[in-house]
């Protein structure tokens, strides 16, 4: 029985959220540039899609650029936008194909007008599609959307449209950047790198955490299925305990 095979499919996570890491490392083990890394990450972007569409998870978010990243070298930065730019365009005919809507959250107003221009185009083009949504996190960090949320509140409570014993966690959720989607389930991190770094803090608060040390560019189908069985083995109390858990499982 293959990977896929094992899978349940009632109980899939309807959002999954991937920190694609070990580029660099992976180009520096081929004697390359960082870049070379990014390019050879597309295979896996694509694979890690299609692999979650056809299972039928719903929701998939990939970090691609952190707001941190505009650090980078200059040189470095500049091929990522430039790659950005031609790999929306080269995948909008496979997003349609397998009936996938493009997303994108973070600062979008920090990228190079081309890259907006273009990303905003892909994603009118593919915004009737249903089978799954695919969320591009550009020049995002979880930081920077909790500063966006303090701001947007404070000028709610200054225009008078709330007041400040009203903030509660609904309020909060309603303006993250991620208020259209359920909240990850389960967070994949590649590379062997055991951390967050600053990605939607406040949305996996109680997803399920999984490292693998497959290098990004390595990344295939069957790390994604490895993924999903680890998960559906764990079980998730949200707070309870598990004689409670499985009370309500009875009575289901």
């Amino acid at each position: 029985m293959s990977l896929k095979e094992k899978i349940d499919l009632d109980r899939l996570p309807s959002h999954i959220a991937i920190i694609m890491d070990g580029n660099g490392r992976w180009a520096k083990q081929h004697g390359q540039l960082r870049v070379f890394g990014h390019r050879n990450g597309i295979t896996a972007v694509r694979e890690a899609a299609e692999a979650a569409a056809e299972l039928g998870v719903k929701y998939l978010t990939l970090y691609a650029f952190s707001t941190e990243n505009w650090n980078r070298p200059r040189v470095e930065v500049n091929a990522l936008m430039q790659l950005l730019l031609q790999t929306i365009n080269q995948e909008v005919t496979t997003l349609n194909k397998n009936n996938i809507r493009l997303h994108a959250i973070g600062d979008l107003e920090s990228l190079p007008p081309r890259n907006r221009k273009h990303l905003q185009k892909v994603m009118d083009e593919t915004a009737n599609n249903s089978r799954m949504t695919l969320t591009l996190a550009l020049s995002y960090s979880s930081r920077w959307e909790i500063v966006e949320v303090a701001r947007k509140l404070a000028d709610q409570i200054h225009s008078g449209q709330c007041k400040p014993e009203e903030v509660n966690q609904q309020c909060i959720e309603k303006l993250l950047s991620t208020h259209d989607m359920p909240d990850p389930e389960l967070l994949i991190r590649t590379s062997g790198e055991m951390r967050i770094s600053n990605f939607m803090l406040w949305q996996i608060a109680y997803a399920e955490l999984y490292f693998t040390p497959t290098l990004w560019p390595d990344f295939r189908r069957d790390d994604l299925y490895k993924a999903i069985l680890d998960f559906q083995c764990r079980e998730r109390r949200f707070g309870k305990t598990s004689e409670q858990i499985q009370n309500v499982k009875k009575q289901e």
